[in-house]
């Protein structure tokens, strides 16, 4: 069985071509003797899904699940208790993205912190933190660097241009890549294919996904945001599973090179290096994180201020996020969701953040 649309040419919004992808999904799931389990590593992702409600219109046997798609729900306790010893400081204005103004750690969430009187900001780029050190020069502005590929490229760029001396990273960033890996040796996860972050292959392109379809026989595609972009990676990993083959497909050409953002990269590349990092409610993973290079090392804001804390790994009790980001469980199936754990309240990461599976599963819980 061949792909029988050239899907470059068509709308991404075209409802009729949606029915047709729908139709040869189930089609091809009837061919199909076991069921599959296709997993996405983007809260973007679980968003178009979720809003859409694209499970109900896939067959029984076929499902998608999340992964850990979320930068702010897999940053580790330990960095933002870093976060919150900086912003304790009188000389400190923290900077950071809005959606970690909430995230637990081991004593405050941001927003707490702020409430009793922390020089907190939200901003949205580095630019801004920048800017901001550039106007208060008696005071230290630190920005807390998170994200994936996607974003780490800003900062990279910012780091080159000679940023002023008051003005330090916290680096938490986090690499995709090998997070595959980590989720195809999990037991009895049984994930047959992965849908990939269009906006992390932007930056990286699709080249350092290749070694895994061909270690674990698992077919991958690129996706971008729409509807129908979803629906035309799950029909081709589907195809590529049916043809007993497996490889690193791109239904996101619009956007996606195989090669990437070569100009992002070289940036990426003078800026950091690859190190170990903890990812929350999995553990540390290699290779999947950024550190400064020596010659930024007088932007690292953990070096800087010498900061060291005594931060618990492990999720709230009762919290069930760990299962969530690896896929084991859906969000439903925590004993705290939608009860004392809401976006009002949050307790485990993935409730916190529009891209957290948590979040958007109670925000269309009733689609």
């Amino acid at each position: 069985m061949r792909m029988e649309i050239n899907w470059d040419h068509l709308s991404v919004e075209d409802l009729s071509l949606s029915k047709e992808i729908i139709a040869k999904i189930h089609k091809i799931m009837l061919k199909i003797p076991n069921p599959i389990a296709i997993m996405h590593v983007c809260g973007t992702h679980e968003y178009t899904i979720a809003k859409n409600g694209i499970r109900s219109l896939l067959p029984k046997n076929l499902r998608v699940i999340s992964g850990p798609g979320c930068p702010v729900c897999v940053c580790p306790a330990t960095d933002i208790d870093i976060a919150v010893e900086l912003a304790k400081r009188e000389d400190v204005i923290l900077t950071t993205f809005g959606d970690m103004m909430r995230v637990p750690s081991t004593t405050y969430s941001l927003l707490e912190l702020k409430a009793r009187g922390a020089q907190i900001e939200v901003v949205y780029s580095p630019h801004d933190a920048i800017e901001l050190a550039k106007n208060n020069p008696d005071k230290e502005v630190v920005f807390f660097a998170i994200g994936f590929e996607t974003t780490a490229p800003l900062i990279a760029f910012e780091l080159t241009m000679n940023p002023p001396s008051n003005f330090s990273i916290i680096c938490a960033y986090k690499l995709v890549p090998p997070a595959m890996d980590v989720l195809l040796k999990i037991p009895h996860l049984e994930i047959n294919g992965f849908i990939l972050p269009g906006h992390v292959c932007a930056i990286i392109g699709a080249k350092p996904f290749e070694e895994y379809p061909k270690r674990y026989k698992s077919p991958m595609v690129v996706s971008g945001f729409e509807v129908n972009d979803m629906l035309i990676s799950i029909y081709q990993i589907i195809l590529q599973l049916y043809n007993k083959t497996a490889t690193v497909g791109n239904s996101y050409t619009r956007v996606v090179q195989y090669e990437g953002n070569l100009q992002a990269q070289s940036y990426l590349e003078k800026a950091f290096e690859v190190t170990d990092s903890f990812w929350r409610g999995i553990g540390e993973i290699p290779n999947s994180g950024y550190q400064l290079r020596e010659k930024y090392h007088k932007y690292d804001a953990v070096k800087k201020f010498d900061v060291h804390v005594d931060s618990d790994p492990k999720m709230p009790l009762g919290c069930s996020c760990s299962d969530v980001l690896i896929g084991k469980i859906t969000p439903d199936k925590c004993a705290l969701f939608g009860k004392t754990c809401t976006p009002q309240h949050p307790i485990g990461p993935c409730m916190v953040s529009h891209e957290g599976a948590c979040k958007v599963n109670y925000m269309f819980r009733d689609i």
